[in-house]
């Protein structure tokens, strides 16, 4: 029994890793592939008016990255600026959190200025983050949203948005990363046929609807010999690190979904339990 990790790279074999440590066969077959965004000039703009900002909010490790990554060094920026002492910094997770504080504090950025969901919170996402924000006095304020996109532009977060907006803050996304599909490699492509063929003893780990978007749009083609055609979804099982996440699988056709934190000990947890009744079916057959 493989459970597939589909996080975007380096998530996936950091994930992977940590997973077989614990005791789960885990595997990285990244669905998402990260990149620069084709125009970086809107995170250099916000570098430069950081002091403006009462607050940046990342919505992933790879945007604190990319954001860090894309810093400008120029004469307009010192390379020894430091991040300014009134502008916080919100994440959704404790995963994203633990990025933006390690890129974050060699320029002056303190914990206490970081605002996330506790670790042991059910769901690490912007219903979970607001409850946090809510309180504090927004009318006037300017709000960043650092995420990725696409050729079109920033992402964002339209319910978090909404819900600054309506608190009387400005609220701009800023595109740090370019999402896409990427391309498996030869050894990626095999296990994915592995998968195809044998779908009760494969479990697909998500932790975006992109990436079960790009899966079925994308991946599954370019497998070629009709690939897409002879995936038996019934068969197929999820596991899901958010509820939108798990009713995405559905709606394509999963047989098997659940649903997780996205922690590590519950994700092994739940993987365990979602391997459990192949692995109960497979003993009872007959030989």
């Amino acid at each position: 029994m493989t459970l597939l990790v589909t996080r975007p790279e380096p998530q996936a074999g950091e994930w992977s890793e940590a997973l077989q440590a614990a005791g789960v066969d885990a595997q990285a077959l990244p669905l998402i592939a990260i990149e620069a965004p084709a125009h970086a000039q809107a995170i250099a703009a916000l570098w430069h008016n950081l002091s403006a900002h009462r607050l940046l909010m990342f919505v992933s490790p790879a945007a604190a990255e990319w954001f860090f990554r894309l810093r400008p060094h120029d004469a307009a920026l010192p390379a020894a600026a430091t991040w300014p002492a009134h502008t916080l910094a919100a994440a959704p997770g404790p995963g994203t959190a633990e990025a933006v504080a390690r890129l974050g504090e060699p320029l002056g950025l303190r914990r206490e200025q970081l605002i996330s969901p506790d670790a042991e919170s059910s769901q690490f996402d912007s219903e979970a983050l607001w409850p946090l924000l809510a309180p504090m006095a927004w009318q006037g304020q300017r709000v960043a949203i650092v995420s990725g996109g696409d050729a079109n532009g920033a992402s964002g977060r339209t319910w978090l948005t909404r819900q600054w907006q309506d608190a009387g803050a400005d609220v701009q996304a800023v595109q740090a990363y370019r999402r896409g599909p990427g391309r498996w490699n030869d050894a990626q492509q095999a296990l994915a046929r592995r998968a195809l063929n044998d779908p009760r003893r494969h479990v697909w780990l998500f932790s975006s609807s992109q990436a079960i978007d790009h899966l079925v749009n994308n991946h599954l083609p370019a497998l070629g010999g009709d690939a897409l055609g002879r995936w038996d979804r019934a068969q197929s099982r999820a596991l899901c690190t958010h509820p939108r996440i798990a009713e995405t699988a559905r709606a394509i056709g999963f047989g098997e979904v659940h649903a997780c934190a996205p922690r590590l000990p519950a994700v092994v947890q739940a993987g365990v339990q979602a391997m459990a009744p192949s692995v109960v079916h497979a003993r009872r057959s007959p030989p």
